[in-house]
């Protein structure tokens, strides 16, 4: 154990720490983690660049509120402990979210530091001591209230209500679809940025405090929201399904043997496991010529995939420049690094077919970059008549995603004209037992907004049910 330092004195000239990164040419052969965490000298230098300000910005920034300078001081005192017991006040999930929040656009994003050079590397401290969970204290937990309520989904948002809510004394049941729990976390994100054994630590972590998971049940289909409420007991019903349904690109080919949903071909390899077939029986197309359409972070997450799967050239085409792509910087960087090929200005028109009646090609449209449109971003306009074809074996489509329709057969609450689900900002929606939150609010986001929204509406039904 580090000595603990008495006084604090920030490192005025110290630059931001480099990330601990696994050499590009080995990790784009495997899954292995891409990041490897900072060590304790690393660590505790980069907590003495941390100003302590009197208004920190950084707790403004972050979604669920974290007392980050007390945390990052606890890092350069040697407390980690302690340190994880002030995070694990906001937050259950700090070996998770260390990994892979926005922080650049969130709590570092406001850094004082970042004005006048690099932030402090906030998510990698936060990582720091969230893989040093066996130091934290026992979690604070109330009596037993007898209420009972049941969140559907274990994601971000599901995962997030259930520990505050087990924490308020209250007896809570997960409903997971999948065989195991964890959502997104588990079936989108890859083992090399998110190790499957982090997730699995943290829903252990809720098992602890109490949380029932029941796996394998399908609400909507095996019950639904009056059911849950009416005949099998729930006080109150939380609903966190995510918003997985994929958008069609509405080209023609699309239904081509090799084209895929970005969902779909995560959901393969990080859960399925379909990179070990066939020792896993889980087939999937491992491309040569692998072209991924999208600019976000599930974009980038498919064509790291592919390459780590083989492929020979791994391209993500993308209708506006690196400039306006929604993905993390730190994940475009990556890509890059491990040989991805960025393609800008380009929107595809048309998969083409092979003799054998898989997709062998796109034809893309060239774009052009016009005025700023309702996000803030340039418009893309097609140049006429300025098309080109893409050799490619493998096709994947990561422009986004719809509400999950599941919300619609749970019922019982009002839905907007695109299937998300109505609630305001403590998550309660048109039905007064029945709160929910995440992407089947918002659409996509990110894993700290949902644990945000799954923390407010734990405040929420607690309030409403303890008042009645």
């Amino acid at each position: 154990m580090p000595e603990v330092k008495e006084r604090w004195m920030p490192n005025m000239k110290a630059d931001r720490m480099a990330d601990n990164e696994e050499p590009a040419e080995l990790r784009a052969k495997d899954f292995r983690p891409v990041d490897k965490g900072f060590t304790v000298e690393m660590a505790q230098a980069e907590a003495q660049r941390c100003l302590r300000c009197k208004k920190p910005l950084c707790v403004e920034g972050c979604p669920v509120n974290i007392n980050i300078p007390a945390f990052i001081q606890k890092i350069y005192e040697g407390k980690y402990g302690e340190g994880l017991d002030i995070i694990h006040e906001q937050s259950l999930l700090p070996a998770i979210c260390g990994r892979v929040c926005p922080q650049e656009t969130q709590c570092e994003g406001v850094c004082v530091r970042g004005r006048r050079g690099k932030p402090v590397a906030i998510g990698q401290l936060e990582r720091f001591l969230g893989d040093r969970s066996e130091l934290a204290g026992a979690p604070k937990m109330k009596a037993k209230n007898g209420k009972k309520v049941a969140i559907i989904g274990s994601g971000p948002a599901g995962i997030a209500c259930a520990g505050e809510l087990a924490r308020n004394g209250f007896d809570v049941t997960i409903f997971e679809a999948f065989f195991t729990a964890g959502g997104v976390l588990v079936y989108g994100i890859p083992e090399f940025r998110l190790p499957k054994k982090i997730v699995k630590r943290e829903i252990d972590g809720l098992k602890k405090l109490g949380v029932t998971f029941e796996y394998n049940s399908v609400m909507g289909r095996l019950a639904n929201a009056q059911e849950l409420l009416d005949e099998k007991g729930f006080d109150a019903l939380f609903v966190g399904t995510g918003a997985g349904l994929p958008k069609f690109l509405n080209i023609p080919g699309e239904n081509l043997p090799n084209v895929f949903f970005a969902n779909e071909y995560l959901t393969r390899a990080n859960l399925m496991q379909a990179n070990n077939f066939p020792t896993f029986d889980t087939p999937t197309k491992h491309g040569r010529n692998v072209v991924v359409f999208g600019g976000g972070n599930v974009a980038m997450d498919a064509v790291r995939t592919a390459k780590r799967l083989g492929a020979k050239r791994a391209i993500i085409a993308y209708r506006r420049t690196e400039e306006e792509m929604p993905a993390r910087k730190a994940e475009l960087h990556h890509a890059k690094a491990e040989g991805v090929e960025v393609m800008p200005l380009v929107a595809p028109v048309e998969f083409i077919a092979g003799d054998d009646g898989c997709v062998c090609g796109v034809k893309v449209q060239k774009m052009q970059l016009g005025e700023p449109d309702e996000s803030g971003r340039r418009r893309p306009i097609p140049i006429e008549g300025a098309l080109e074809t893409i050799a490619c074996d493998v096709a994947i489509s990561a422009i986004g995603t719809n509400a999950n329709p599941f919300a619609k057969l749970i019922g019982g609450m009002e839905l907007n004209k695109w299937g998300y689900i109505t609630a305001d900002e403590d998550g309660r929606t048109s039905n007064p037992r029945i709160w929910a939150g995440g992407d089947i609010v918002t659409g996509a986001a990110t894993v700290i907004l949902a644990m945000g929204a799954g923390k407010r509406a734990a405040a929420s039904i607690t309030k409403t049910l303890l008042a009645s």
